[in-house]
């Protein structure tokens, strides 16, 4: 019997859109669907309603949770990945609140930016023990990764480990469609052309029967951009730099060194910038969680309709030899775009099939773009470096390089810091070799 195993499948309601798409793919029945997390509870949970949606739609998955992450993953022929490595409950609010001390503050914090580092150094070692599994019992398996910081997790799975890894996420797939609908503008039948890295690839073209669109894009952001609303930081960079970037404002606010400035707190009223806004939907998910789980654990007319993820369509794919066509996380192997770095992870068109999953050649962003590309690819690179090496020397680096830290604290600064939030996380960190700073700020 194939199997899917979804590790971290206690997210439930992400199990239900990306599980709940494979069962409805025809060529996925009679697959396993394997179900590990390390909360007994929210295991139990999902595998509740994932067996309501398995009776409902008569379906011939098999569904089976597992304690033993090893005898989950033994056979598999993909694998999901939904982790996160340490909750709201210390990390996040850790990768918020000691930045703060500093005067350095953040809206999402789970990409670049300091959040962005110390979520990737906890998480690392996590998917290299996984790796280790799958190597051992299920070693020709696709892992699927959804698990942020996307680059730099399926960077260190593509450069350390032998896992026949892609990074997958939502924001490409509907970038040109939530930006028509936001100018009043009709998306059918457009052409677009998406590059970048993951949370800042760039809508390098959209077309209409061969007619450039961006002109009239332009015209009606520029107008919105009078009143304020919550799309203004992608409209400014496209103003700016030219292209639309794929990920929301809230997120490009921080990956910059333009918006969040403590000599400048006004720009924070005029861009409508949303500090602490990743803390804030932890918050109210945990609160909307118990009325939620009703609705979904418990839930015997419980039902689905595939989501807009990918995770469905490329197994359906590799199954089914229907080619299908989506935004993927890979290498940048042989310069896919050849003015970024070839140890960089880039978010390209890709292809998957029979074959498995082909990146395709991009060649040159305009040059403003992979510029801005590469201060984030910077501090992705050093990252991997430092969970890899164990050094705090990397670790320092990494978060010197990055844009926003850089345009705030000094290198003093930056090195007392990062020696705070290594002592604060404790053991959800492995131990980094160098001495800690003798500076600190009250």
């Amino acid at each position: 019997m194939s199997k899917i195993t979804f590790l971290g499948a206690g997210s439930t309601i992400f199990a239900k859109n990306v599980l709940g798409d494979c069962m409805l793919v025809p060529a996925l029945q009679g697959f396993e669907f394997a179900l590990y997390d390390i909360n007994e509870q929210r295991l139990k949970d999902s595998e509740n309603m994932l067996i309501n949606l398995k009776n409902n739609f008569k379906s011939s998955i098999k569904i089976k949770a597992y304690g033993d992450r090893k005898e989950a993953l033994r056979g598999a022929k993909y694998v999901i990945n939904a982790i996160q490595v340490g909750g709201y409950k210390p990390s996040t609010v850790i990768d918020f609140e000691i930045p703060k001390k500093y005067g350095l503050r953040q809206t999402i914090a789970d990409t670049v930016g300091i959040g962005g580092i110390f979520r990737s150094l906890r998480t690392i070692p996590v998917l290299f023990d996984f790796a280790k599994d799958i190597e051992e019992v299920c070693p020709d398996a696709w892992f699927l990764n959804y698990t942020n910081p996307m680059a730099v997790l399926t960077g260190s799975m593509l450069h350390h480990t032998n896992v026949k890894t892609v990074g997958l996420c939502h924001s490409v797939q509907v970038c040109t469609k939530d930006l028509f609908a936001s100018l009043g503008m009709n998306a059918d039948g457009i052409e677009e052309k998406i590059a970048g890295i993951n949370h800042m690839a760039w809508l390098l073209e959209v077309k209409r029967d061969g007619k450039d669109l961006y002109p009239e894009i332009k015209r009606r952001a520029k107008e919105k951009q009078q009143s304020k609303h919550n799309d203004m930081i992608r409209f400014e960079l496209m103003d700016k730099f030219g292209y639309y970037v794929t990920e929301s404002s809230e997120h490009n606010a921080e990956y910059h060194p333009y918006f969040i400035k403590s000599k400048y707190p006004e720009l924070i009223e005029k861009f409508n910038i949303p500090l602490d806004e990743y803390p804030r939907r932890c918050i109210e998910q945990i609160a909307n969680w118990e009325e939620m789980r009703e609705q979904v654990v418990h839930n015997n007319q419980l039902t689905h309709e595939r989501s807009k993820e990918y995770g469905s369509r490329i197994i359906e794919a590799i199954e089914t030899n229907a080619p299908f066509k989506f935004g993927g996380n890979v290498l940048n192997t042989g310069r896919l775009i050849s003015n970024l770095p070839e140890k960089a992870v880039v978010e390209v068109p890709c292809v998957a099939d029979r074959s498995g999953i082909t990146p395709c050649y991009v060649g040159d962003l305009p040059e403003q773009l992979a510029a801005l590309n590469r201060t984030n690819i910077n501090t992705q690179l050093l990252t991997i470096e430092a969970a890899v090496t164990r050094k705090k020397e990397a670790v320092y680096q990494a978060a010197m390089l990055d844009p926003h830290t850089a345009a705030e604290l000094s290198l003093d600064e930056i090195v007392a810091m990062c020696d705070d939030l290594m002592e604060a996380h404790g053991d959800w960190l492995p131990s980094f070799e160098g001495n800690r700073s003798k500076i600190s700020v009250q």
